[in-house]
């Protein structure tokens, strides 16, 4: 076996065919659900397996073993590994929170007190200032998906439109959260300040969050739903949930918050006699075992990724976009396909701006681009990018948590499509030194 450390550094000239796996998941996944007309028939692991493997027999420079390494490696990235323990944790707090009775009285709650007719728009306004305050839309989607199954199951809504509602939101908050790892990331590479950074952002995406808002409400508004259930609920069981948005509120690590809010949860649904002592281990391993499906996907995702690294995947859209770029305007659009491009590759928007920030920084310079212009178009299109495709992690973890398929949520996702029209508005009105 080679050097540990060459291994890892390894990559291949330009080569259209290291993207060869991706393309083999996407007609699986999709294609399947196409021609049998059942969206469910395919398993993701099933077809992100069978992907990973076509990555493996590439490149006969190198042993399988040695190809296992450095898919190893990709799996042991350090937002992989956080992105897998956050879904843990979340699956157990969703899990106890749930079973405490905190899900049913805080949706009850919420529908006493708002129009069942606004309650879509409620969940991606609450979706928008969770994500905003604890700068994770995983961790958002997880904690309020319950809360989106159980509104739809109450008013009558497509379960799809009230979690698409939640996604949209969580996007909202990821992109533009002060600490959000996308946004440190697209800063720190680009060498702006984060105050900068967040000013650029909101004028382009506060427009799209509007027209979201006023869609939302269209859609939902105007029926004759009215919640089909006594809405009965105690405001002991609505705790746990309100230290999430307080402690998010003043920026709580979300490690604390989850692990935080389940400790909360137990305890009150012990007080209010809703489980007892003996119920909690067996809680706590249904909701780990929940997630389970949805963590062995993202490492699969990671193994491909470092693969299409390794193949020269990376260098063909690196070098298919520097060689298209030209003029101001063009030189943004260059930095938005790039990171687009690496977000399709690794499903990751944070990974895909590390790797696309070098060669964004570099198409800054060249063509007069603020640092602040840069981060923005990088922590925009990235975002765009995970609302586009069927297998990016927020898709893929909301429809884990909800028993649907990324399909039947996409036609939802409004807001990465209105914020890829406002930042495409955003640069045709662009004016050089701005």
């Amino acid at each position: 076996m080679k050097d540990l450390k060459e291994l890892l550094d390894y990559q291949e000239d330009k080569n259209f065919m290291a993207l060869l796996p991706i393309f083999v998941f996407i007609v699986l996944f999709v294609g399947s659900g196409i021609i049998t007309g059942d969206f469910y028939l395919m398993p993701t692991t099933m077809a992100f397996l069978i992907a990973l493997f076509v990555a493996l027999l590439q490149n006969k420079k190198f042993t399988f073993e040695e190809k296992l390494v450095v898919a190893a490696s990709g799996a042991g990235d350090v937002n992989i590994i956080t992105m897998c323990i956050i879904y843990l944790m979340a699956g157990v707090f969703s899990a106890v929170v749930t079973a405490a009775g905190g899900v049913t009285s805080t949706v009850n709650f919420a529908l006493s007190i708002i129009p069942v007719d606004f309650a879509v728009t409620g969940l991606f306004l609450m979706g928008c200032f969770i994500s905003l305050a604890m700068g994770t839309s995983c961790g958002t989607i997880a904690a309020l998906a319950p809360i989106a199954v159980d509104i739809s199951a109450k008013t009558g809504y497509n379960p799809a439109m009230c979690i698409g509602a939640v996604v949209c939101g969580a996007m909202f908050g990821d992109n533009l959260s002060m600490i959000s790892d996308t946004t440190i990331a697209a800063v720190r590479t680009q060498g702006c300040e984060m105050s900068d950074k967040f000013k650029a952002n909101f004028k382009i995406v506060l427009p799209a969050a509007l027209v979201t808002v006023g869609i939302f409400y269209a859609i939902s508004s105007g029926n004759a739903y009215v919640a089909n259930t006594d809405l009965k609920y105690n405001v002991i069981q609505i705790v746990p949930y309100m230290l999430i948005l307080v402690g998010a509120l003043f920026g709580v690590n979300v490690f604390t918050l989850l692990g935080g809010g389940t400790i909360v949860s137990v305890l009150v649904g012990l007080y209010t006699n809703s489980f007892n002592a003996g119920n909690i281990l067996g809680l706590t391993g249904k909701g780990l075992s929940g997630m389970y499906e949805i963590s062995i996907i993202a490492i699969l995702a990671a193994c491909i990724s470092a693969l299409v690294r390794m193949n020269g995947g990376f260098k063909w859209i690196l070098d298919s976009v520097q060689g298209r770029v030209g003029g101001y305007k063009g030189g943004q659009f260059g930095i938005g396909a790039l990171v687009l491009m690496m977000d399709f590759a690794t499903a990751n928007n944070t990974i895909a701006i590390v790797l696309a920030a070098p060669l964004a920084k570099q198409i800054a310079k060249t063509f007069n681009i603020s640092a602040k212009r840069s981060a923005s178009l990088l922590d925009i299109f990235s975002s765009v990018g995970q609302g586009l495709i069927p297998y990016g992690a927020q898709l893929l973890s909301a429809a884990a948590l909800t028993c649907l398929t990324p399909l039947v949520i996409m036609p939802y996702l409004y807001y990465p499509v209105l914020m890829l029209v406002c930042v495409v508005a955003y640069i045709l009105m662009s004016k050089e030194g701005e």
